[in-house]
């Protein structure tokens, strides 16, 4: 598997689900994690897959490496299996 790291110029990107569906956008990146500012149409099935079900976040949440299937200039895809 490879090894995510997510830096400053990661901020904006669009996340994508496994289908290509837009989820959310990188809002920030501390220390090698990105936050997400996720869609407010995002499924529930999506955000507990994620994690994201009880995490009261202000700067969008938290994006769990093993999650992510591929980092392009301008989107980030994650795992068709989420």
């Amino acid at each position: 598997m490879q090894t995510v790291q997510f830096n400053e110029d990661d901020v904006g990107k669009t996340v994508v689900n496994g289908n290509g569906n837009e989820v959310g956008i990188i809002s920030a990146v501390e220390h090698g994690t990105a936050y997400v500012d996720p869609d407010p149409g995002i499924t529930t099935k999506i955000t507990a897959a994620l994690g994201w079900d009880n995490i009261d976040d202000e700067d969008g949440y938290p994006l769990q490496e093993q999650a992510v299937a591929t980092v392009t200039d301008d989107q980030v895809r994650l795992r068709s299996d989420l």
